[in-house]
């Protein structure tokens, strides 16, 4: 594999400027290996889940760099965030947590509001996919 080989995000020109942190495409250069994870929700290490949103937000970030870890993954590996959340995300905190994983180096996303996940207590869930090169 060439060492110039790597995942590269950009945006597209002659479309809109991305309306959130993210960016418009993610090329994943070949023979990467894929890494799709489960969708990471915002339950502790005990499994207890906050009510208040932004400590689930907290708590799935934090479980989201494990997930990663674990494989040997970082930020720069993730290829395109899908986040699902039952309420309206507090942007400001979600963004914080945001920066503090990809710095200003986004990826591709998408956001969808549910009227549930898989438990009730589950306010949001974030899947990643991944690419390790």
């Amino acid at each position: 594999m060439q060492n110039d080989a790597k995942i590269t995000r950009k945006n597209t020109k002659g479309l809109h400027h991305p309306v959130g942190n993210y960016a418009h495409m993610t090329k994943i250069p070949r023979n990467a290996e894929l890494y799709v994870t489960s969708g990471q929700i915002g339950a502790d290490l005990d499994g207890n889940f906050p009510v208040d949103m932004n400590d689930q937000i907290k708590n799935t970030f934090q479980n989201i760099k494990t997930v990663l870890q674990a494989e040997g993954l970082s930020a720069e590996n993730i290829i395109k965030v899908n986040i699902w959340a039952v309420q309206k995300i507090d942007w400001d905190y979600l963004y914080a947590k945001w920066e503090e994983l990809f710095g200003n180096d986004y990826p591709s996303m998408t956001v969808g509001y549910i009227s549930e996940l898989g438990l009730p207590e589950i306010k949001i869930e974030i899947e990643i996919w991944a690419a390790k090169v």
